[in-house]
């Protein structure tokens, strides 16, 4: 115990020993005999003292009050001070209670077994173990225990005594409560914090005595002082402590800010990410009297509760609402503190952050004044840095640091460490966080659902009726568009199967049957959520008023204007019905707020919310048990969405569950392992050392190569070269049937499309960073000129040659042909990981397996695993453009789609087999004939697509071989090389254009 090491001798703690007060008559939390004389060595006049005395004891008292809200109200007044007035008519001074500056110019008493006296009659009396007592108020209350007794003992102790029954009444001054015992060390926490809640320091000491260590490190004065002043928040009717992480990430950001040098704070989810931010802002407004400090952010929960957190401290928060108001903002210096609300869900995130930028380039408002601080959340985002980058126009002298619940993986690290810079303080990985019990550990579950085609004659007789007299071309961009895995998986019949899986497991899984727990369900799109809810709700089951949809969707008039085609309803005019019939005249925003507070304050009765990129980031519901995931997802935006099920939630709850609809546990893995390693820890500024100049120089010459071929492909059209010119040489203007030529100049239109593309993409990489590029403004303007060229003859030959295709009106066709001929059978668990942690599975399981496998069959595996990231349809979609004579008929392509998910009791790994044989077969060719001297995938590509000319088919095999430098796919300079390579063999351009793209898609070249 403290007294028991003479704390106030030399080299101790710097505690005085106040002694036993068991048997002393008064003990209180305000101890008037230590408060009055330390006031007046602080050079307080007596009747200032007495009249600061009496308000601060008057604040103390619990009357009408809950003890949280009286607590809050004297922290305030021990924080900042109270005013007093001498005397009649003279100005108020501020009497302060505690030097927060000087720990050592404060007393600092522990006096041991203090006995309270219950407050009323009923109450009980009780005796903490050890008060700590500032300048005469008891700061801090200590239980300790025995080794053989548990802290947790100490715990329930320390609540016990918080509770009306016992002495509640002296807490209301106590800022932090400490149980400990010698075998288990020191736990900490804020008044009425539950037990599972209560904190474990973490620091690195050379005491290993864990009681000694804990009480070294967090009660040592000024460690102690800190932590109330600078750590302590009172946060939407909870008082908080910061974690060791939290307090690690603030301190390392001070001295960063001091050195005014920017970087990203990287806090796995869960971990306290937004409170590190708001303790951060208050230091900086306190430490800085000029001190300005912008914060951007895409959560309305983290923009409330900055408002909240710094409504009672004097410094109201500006709330930018559009770019003009900000410029507004920043030029007002009285708003210290302005947050700015970046709306970034789905495919608005785009536009919105664009036109917000655009707004704060054009704003015509006086200039920001002030010290600025920027703070922008979610850093690792694209968005994120292009805001970065067009606030340091108008802030240039600002501090930028980034806040992230993310690693920066490797296509992150340039363009994140480039806006911020590096890391602050140490990251918090998942693993950390579960170690610590700040969250709970994950579990997985795969389900396979088959699919089979019933009828493949009446999809083809459907779809050729449907497409009758569209070009060829016209009809392959159709069959593209809807001959996609998610169109399949999207399938009516298999969404039902899924629903039907969550209404029996609502029934069995005991969290979720008990009305404790619930679940969230993230659907591939904004229609397929719309059909889910439909599902459930008219399914007669516990969800069928207990379920919600949450996403970015509002509904608009415009967005129907030209949506009638009078072929069936599209799906815009199905989402816009399904929110009509199911809100009404509510509001998106209200009916939003109404279905979140269910789910997280009456489980019961708001059993599942079924989203799409809504709630998947910054959404905190500790009752969210299980997420069902059918959505393809990877890296960050996976990570975010599994971690919205792994908060803590009463001792019932013990892991948070994936279902996986999808197949991502490879992608799962990977992002775990990303989350759990130092792979990504030492980046540093060195690391952005000639990003700059080596993506200009890039974007140089990929620039010139567009224009080379864009230029090349225009001289093969006639002069004068004016729209009769140019359809004459892409197009058939007497129709297809007619022209002797239309399949050769359907080759020349895809060569078109291309490279107009192409040129347009090369275009603007270089004009984003016109200052680091080899062109001058003059030469810019001619491409841009070049550039609106292209696409305007790109546009024109689409519409003019039949290729361009009006989906509007083949929607509700294409929807009919997936939802009536592709059957679903009843969900098949395929992995029997579900009793195995997910940190565990990382840790072992893929460590493993990578031992056991061979070299060749390591890179096959990655290869499979890089596959699958984005869909199984990529495979076959990918061989399209390699093979284009595959798939002739609709209802192969849907067949070879749901011919992945045939076996009924798979495990994982053969799954991942079956797949990598799946694309072996896609690129041998699906069995067709071929010379003997077609030995390989890429001559039998050429073979097919070159009119079955085996000779040109060797020709061009062999050319390529003998040129192609290594790497050669994505770089500039040497794809030049391989296109010259063809020129012995191709005089046209566009047949050369086509033959590369096929070439480039071929592994083995």
């Amino acid at each position: 115990m403290l007294s028991d090491k003479q704390t106030d001798a030399p080299g101790g703690l710097g505690w005085r020993y106040l002694g036993d007060w068991q048997k002393r008559d008064g003990n209180a939390n305000i101890e008037e005999e230590l408060l009055r004389p330390w006031l007046l060595s602080r050079g307080y006049a007596p009747e200032v003292v007495a009249q600061a005395i009496t308000l601060l004891k008057r604040e103390a008292r619990m009357e009408g009050t809950k003890l949280y809200e009286a607590n809050q109200s004297f922290y305030e007044m021990l924080r900042y001070g109270v005013p007093v007035a001498p005397g009649p008519g003279e100005a108020p001074i501020t009497v302060r209670f505690v030097d927060w500056t000087d720990p050592a110019a404060n007393d600092m008493g522990v006096a041991e077994e203090v006995a309270i006296k219950g407050k009323d009659p009923k109450a009980w009396n009780k005796r903490p173990d050890l008060v700590l007592y500032v300048n005469g108020i008891a700061l801090g209350v200590v239980e300790l225990k025995k080794s053989t007794v548990g802290v947790g003992e100490s715990i329930r102790q320390t609540l016990d005594n918080q509770r009306p029954e016992f002495i509640r009444h002296f807490f209301t001054t106590v800022q932090i409560t400490f149980a400990g015992n010698d075998s288990e060390g020191l736990r900490y926490a804020p008044i009425q914090t539950p037990q599972p809640y209560w904190l474990a320091w973490k620091e690195e000491s050379d005491i290993s005595a864990r009681l000694d260590r804990d009480v070294t490190l967090m009660i040592a004065p000024a460690r102690f002082l800190e932590l109330i002043h600078d750590f302590t928040l009172f946060d939407g009717g909870i008082k908080k402590i910061a974690r060791p992480n939290q307090y690690f990430a603030v301190k390392a950001a001070q001295e960063r800010v001091r050195a005014k040098e920017g970087g990203i704070i990287w806090q796995t989810q869960g971990s306290g990410k937004s409170l590190i931010m708001v303790m951060l802002v208050r230091w900086i407004r306190e430490a800085f009297p000029d001190g300005r400090i912008l914060v951007v952010t895409d959560r309305k929960e983290l923009d409330g509760q900055i408002e909240e957190v710094f409504g009672n401290t004097g410094d109201k928060v500006r709330r930018a609402r559009s770019g003009n108001d900000l410029m507004a903002a920043l030029a007002d210096p009285k708003d210290r503190v302005i947050c700015s609300l970046v709306h970034k869900f789905g495919k608005r995130e785009e536009g919105e952050m664009e036109s917000l930028i655009s707004d704060i380039q054009t704003a015509n408002i006086g200039a920001p004044v002030g010290e600025f601080f920027v703070f922008i959340d979610e850093a690792h985002r694209t968005q994120s840095g292009k805001l970065a980058k067009a606030m340091r126009k108008i802030l240039p002298e600002a501090m930028f640091i980034g806040f992230t619940g993310t690693p920066l993986l490797r296509s992150d690290k340039g363009t994140s460490l480039e806006t911020f810079g590096p890391y602050i303080g140490k990251p918090y990985r998942f693993d950390e966080v579960v170690e610590d019990g700040v969250v709970l550990d994950l579990r997985y579950e795969a389900r396979d659902i088959d699919q089979r085609i019933s009828a493949p004659e009446k999809i083809d007789a459907w779809f050729e009726a449907k497409t009758k007299g569209l070009t060829p071309v016209a009809k392959a961009t159709l069959k593209q568009r809807w001959g996609t895995l998610q169109r399949v998986l999207s399938s009516r019949d298999r969404l039902e199967e899924i629903a039907k899986d969550i209404m029996v497991d609502m029934e069995m899984k005991p969290r979720l049957q008990a009305n404790m727990g619930n679940a969230m369900l993230v659907a591939g799109s904004i229609p397929e959520a719309c059909k889910f809810f439909e599902i459930f709700r008219k399914s007669g089951s516990v969800l069928a008023d207990k379920c919600a949809i949450v996403t970015s969707y509002k509904r608009a008039a415009p967005e129907l204007t030209g949506e009638e085609t009078g072929m069936g309803e599209t799906d815009k005019q199905y989402v816009h019905r399904v929110y009509t019939d199911l809100l009404g005249e509510t509001s998106e925003e209200d009916y939003e707020e109404e279905a979140l507070r269910l789910f997280k304050k009456e489980p019961g009765g708001m059993k599942l919310l079924i989203v799409v990129s809504r709630l998947l980031t910054g959404f905190d519901a500790p009752t969210a048990t299980y997420i069902y995931i059918d959505k393809q997802m990877r890296d960050h935006g996976l990570f975010q969405a599994i971690c919205r099920v792994n908060r803590l939630d009463g001792d019932d709850k013990d892991f948070g569950y994936i279902v996986d609809y999808k197949d991502l546990f490879r992608n799962i893995e990977s992002a775990v392992d990303d989350y759990t390693s130092e792979a990504f820890d030492a980046f540093d500024k060195e690391d952005v050392d000639g990003l700059i100049a080596d993506r200009s120089e890039q974007a140089d010459l990929d620039l010139r190569a567009a224009r080379d071929a864009w230029l090349g492909l225009m001289d093969r059209v006639e002069q004068p070269k004016t729209d009769d010119e140019i359809y004459a040489y892409f197009s058939s203007p007497d129709g297809i049937d007619t022209d002797p030529d239309a399949e050769e100049k359907a080759r020349r239109r895809q060569a078109l499309y291309k490279i107009a593309g192409s040129y347009a993409r090369a275009y603007a990489n270089v004009a984003a960073e016109p200052a680091g590029s080899g062109f001058n403004d003059l030469e810019l303007a001619e491409c841009r000129k070049e550039v609106e060229y292209a696409i305007g003859i790109r546009d024109a030959v689409r519409l003019h040659s039949g290729d361009a295709v009006d989906m509007k009106l083949y929607e509700p066709a294409m929807r009919h042909l997936i939802d009536n001929y592709i059957r679903a059978e009843d969900s098949e668990v395929i992995s029997h990981l579900d009793d195995i942690s997910l940190i565990d599975l990382v840790e072992s399981k893929g460590a493993a397996m990578e031992d056991e496998l061979p070299a060749a069959s390591k890179r096959k595996r990655e290869n499979i695993a890089e596959a699958i990231e984005n869909n199984v349809r990529k495979l076959i979609i990918e061989e399209t453009p390699v093979n284009p004579r595959f798939y002739e008929k609709m209802s192969d392509l849907l067949s070879d789609l749901v011919i992945q998910r045939r076996n009924d009791a798979i495990e994982y790994a053969e799954y991942l087999e079956r797949i990598k044989e799946m694309v072996t077969q896609a690129k041998a060719g699906h069995g067709n004939v071929y010379p003997v001297s077609m030995s390989t995938a890429g001559k039998k590509a050429l073979y097919d697509n070159l009119d079955s000319d085996e000779d040109l088919a060797i020709k061009v095999d062999q050319a390529v071989r003998d040129t192609a430098p290594f790497g050669w796919r994505g770089n500039a300079m040497k794809e030049r090389k391989v296109r010259r390579s063809l020129e012995p063999v191709f005089d046209d351009i566009a047949k050369r254009e086509r033959i590369f793209e096929i070439l480039k898609n071929q592994n083995e070249y």
